[in-house]
C-alpha cells in the first residue's frame, strides 16, 4: 500500500450502485434525482439511507415531506438517468422531459417508477447533517419488484454500466 490524494483513492470505488430517489412537494410536482450515496442501513426495520446535497431541490423537498421512493434503476433508464443527473430540479420539471412512467405509491405521495428493478416507498425517521449533505433514513413501507435483470452501475464520469442479476 501507498499513500495518495483522498480524491483519487474515493474513485476507486466504482462501479457503484445507482438509485432514483423520486420525491414531490406538497399539493405540487413530483420529481427525480440520482444518487451514488445510498445504503440499508437497518434490519428491523428495515431502512435506506440516502445522501443529499443540502441546496439541492430533492434536499428541500424531502426535508418537508419527510418521505420519498428510492428506485434501483433497470439499464433501460440510462438516457433518463444521465438526463436527470444534469439538470436541477429547482428549474426543470424531469418528469417532462423523460419517458419514466410513474405508478401511485400505496402509502407515500411520490410515484414508483415503472421498469426499474425494485422500488420502496420509504417514510423518513431520521436525518443527520453531515455538514454540506444530510442523510435521510426512510422506514421502507412498502417494496415492489419489475421481474427486469438489467441493474445500472456507475463507473464515474457518467459512465453507465448494464450489469444482468439473477
Amino acid at each position: 500500500m501507498r499513500q495518495i490524494d483522498t480524491e483519487a483513492a474515493i474513485k476507486k470505488r466504482y462501479p457503484e450502485g445507482v438509485a432514483l430517489v423520486v420525491y414531490k412537494e406538497v399539493g405540487g410536482k413530483a420529481s427525480v434525482t440520482p444518487i451514488g450515496w445510498f445504503t440499508l442501513c437497518n434490519s428491523k426495520p428495515r431502512c435506506w439511507a440516502i445522501c443529499l446535497y443540502n441546496k439541492h431541490y430533492s434536499h428541500n423537498v424531502i426535508s418537508k415531506t419527510k418521505e420519498y421512493v428510492l428506485c434501483l434503476p433497470s439499464y433501460s433508464q440510462k438516457k433518463d438517468i444521465l438526463y436527470c443527473g444534469s439538470v436541477s430540479g429547482w428549474k426543470e420539471d424531469k418528469f417532462k422531459h423523460c419517458k419514466f412512467k410513474t405508478i401511485r405509491s400505496k402509502k407515500v405521495k411520490p410515484p414508483i417508477l415503472e421498469n426499474s428493478i425494485a422500488c420502496f416507498e420509504c417514510k423518513v425517521t431520521k436525518t443527520c447533517n453531515t455538514g454540506d449533505h444530510t442523510i435521510f433514513i426512510g422506514e421502507i413501507l412498502v417494496s415492489y419488484v419489475s421481474g427486469r435483470k438489467d441493474k445500472t452501475y456507475n463507473l464515474g464520469e457518467r459512465n453507465l454500466i448494464k450489469w444482468n442479476i439473477k
